[in-house]
């Protein structure tokens, strides 16, 4: 749609638009963006909260006041944190996986345990709602975890799609494991309807997984392929995550 609001304005129309995105947003250059730090698929922020889209909406229409572009603005406020549920009951029991990220064998170890224990509560996921979203990496679940650890290990390993570069093929194997997780744990009676914000800062706050994939952030950011480097930088951890990791904060809620 930013590329759109060039040929727009050509025709004498002003564009705005709203940016989930900062880093394609800055390549574009669209005549007018606002950049808000909300999860994709929410480019107005949290649902059945009106009060909080309207400040959105204004602070984009706000963006017509500028003759000239190209401009590009943050939304000042962060998503609002809910209250229908502050604390996820995770159905496997994590307590005896925590590793120090750099004990690299026991943190394979407990990734690859973390991972066979969640697959009865993923299966009856995929039983009980009949589809599931992982599967587009092209990868079997019982090869996920060591593709992606491999990248760890040091080794980059064969890719399984002739379509696109490892490093995508790498990025949608992050996002698989992520729904594996995700569809698992909502498996569980009572947490069906968890909203995305807290099944998000579960897995990051709570699972080994969030920690092999913080390390492989740092390994693809080193990488010398440049594509497999700006993936590492931006695609396989959200930047929310990453500032949390840096102002020292937990990914997840205290109950």
């Amino acid at each position: 749609m930013g590329v759109l609001g060039h040929f727009i304005e050509e025709e004498g129309l002003p564009t705005a638009g709203i940016s989930l995105i900062r880093m394609h947003t800055e390549i574009i250059r669209p005549p007018r963006a606002l950049w808000v730090p909300f999860e994709l698929g929410r480019p107005l922020g949290p649902p059945d909260n009106a009060a909080f889209q309207r400040r959105v909406l204004l602070a984009l229409l706000r963006m017509f006041e500028a003759p000239d572009g190209p401009r590009l603005e943050d939304f000042p406020e962060d998503e609002p944190e809910t209250d229908a549920i502050t604390v996820l009951a995770c159905p496997v029991d994590f307590s005896q996986t925590t590793v120090e990220d750099e004990e690299t064998d026991q943190l394979k170890v407990a990734f690859r345990r973390e991972i066979a224990a969640m697959r009865p509560w993923y299966d009856v996921a995929v039983a009980r709602r009949q589809r599931t979203t992982v599967g587009v990496s092209g990868i079997g679940l019982e090869g996920l975890g060591d593709f992606i650890y491999a990248f760890i290990g040091g080794t980059e390993p064969d890719n399984p799609r002739d379509d696109i570069p490892l490093a995508y093929t790498l990025k949608f194997a992050v996002e698989d494991l992520q729904s594996y997780y995700i569809e698992g744990v909502t498996a569980q009676p009572g947490q069906e309807g968890a909203p995305s914000k807290v099944l998000t800062d579960w897995f990051w706050g709570e699972t080994v997984a969030s920690k092999v994939l913080l390390a492989l952030k740092k390994v693809c950011e080193a990488s010398k392929d440049e594509v497999m480097s700006q993936m590492g930088a931006h695609f396989l951890v959200p930047m929310e995550v990453v500032r949390r990791q840096e102002s020292g904060t937990d990914s997840h809620q205290d109950g």
